[in-house]
């Protein structure tokens, strides 16, 4: 076991909720270590809707005003809804972190005490010390498993989503549309004059099969409906 040093902040997972906390301590002159698995920042993904309380916390971390140069307001009601890509989001996010915060390639497989700090041992071997460990490694949390908490039970409903560029203007207008049926919910929203982020969420059918094929005809079904 090679111990490298000790951290204050260890955070695992430089997704969204990793970066986001990460950058907010920096903000307040906390150093914290952000440990993430891939050799590269995960920017796969598409897009999300980020309301009003989304905007004031990234104000608060000092890169909404950065973040709305390049996305539309959608018009219409009383709340600030932009659509934002989740690419975006964490490149930002990424640019406004000291350099070496992130550490790549850096798979956690354990947790373990020891007196006040916590051991974090990786994949490679290594171990750091850390006085406040973070989880922000998703749904499937390593940290979660070792805190106790239950595994995450499903909800019930599934969902597709996509995204959508035009190389000319697509011609939508600034608002989120949504339309409502048995069961489904299917919305679109522009990210900017070029790109629209879609989703589709249903609750699959008692009697469907557990396949993509019977839960794309299910939803085809329910929406003649």
């Amino acid at each position: 076991m090679e111990v490298v040093g000790e951290e204050d902040v260890v955070i695992v997972g430089a997704g969204i909720a990793g970066l986001t906390t990460s950058l907010g301590l920096h903000r307040l002159g906390i150093r914290s270590l952000v440990l993430e698995s891939s050799e590269s920042l995960r920017v796969t993904g598409f897009a999300f809707s980020t309301w009003t309380n989304a905007w004031k916390a990234l104000d608060a971390i000092g890169i909404g005003d950065s973040l709305r140069q390049h996305n539309q307001q959608l018009h219409g009601g009383v709340h600030e809804v932009r659509c934002v890509k989740r690419k975006a989001l964490l490149e930002t996010l990424e640019r406004g972190l000291p350099n070496g915060t992130i550490r790549y390639s850096s798979k956690v497989v354990s947790v373990e005490d020891s007196g006040f700090l916590k051991l974090v041992h990786l994949a490679d071997g290594t171990t750091f010390k850390a006085k406040v460990l973070i989880g922000c490694d998703g749904v499937n949390s390593l940290v979660a498993r070792w805190l106790g908490f239950k595994k995450p039970a499903f909800a019930g409903r599934s969902s597709i989503r996509g995204y959508a560029y035009f190389e000319e203007s697509h011609g939508f207008e600034p608002k989120f549309l949504q339309f409502f049926g048995k069961g489904v919910r299917y919305g679109t929203l522009p990210c900017d004059n070029h790109a629209v982020y879609w989703f589709f969420t249903y609750t699959p059918s008692p009697q469907g099969k557990p396949i993509v094929s019977s839960q794309t005809s299910h939803c085809s079904s329910e929406l003649g409906h």
